[in-house]
């Protein structure tokens, strides 16, 4: 897994977070970032986008899965 810059509007999404969201979402946050975030090379904001960013690419990438496995079952 790259981490990379966040996006400015994944900064948004997260500055908006609510503290019981804050909290869901470092929970989930993988070690690699939370390594990154101990070290200071990212503010927790960056982190808390950094992790926004990457379950939306990973929920993508599932749909796209789903769809296919549906489009096969038909087929």
């Amino acid at each position: 897994m790259k981490i990379k810059t966040p996006d400015a509007a994944y900064i948004e999404k997260a500055r908006n977070l609510t503290e019981e969201e804050t909290e869901r979402l470092l929970s989930r946050m993988g070690g690699k970032l939370r390594r990154r975030q101990d070290k200071d090379k990212v503010t927790h904001l960056e982190a808390l986008a950094i992790q926004l960013e990457l379950e939306d690419e990973q929920l993508k990438e599932w749909r796209e899965k789903m769809d296919a496995i549906k489009k096969e079952d038909k087929g």
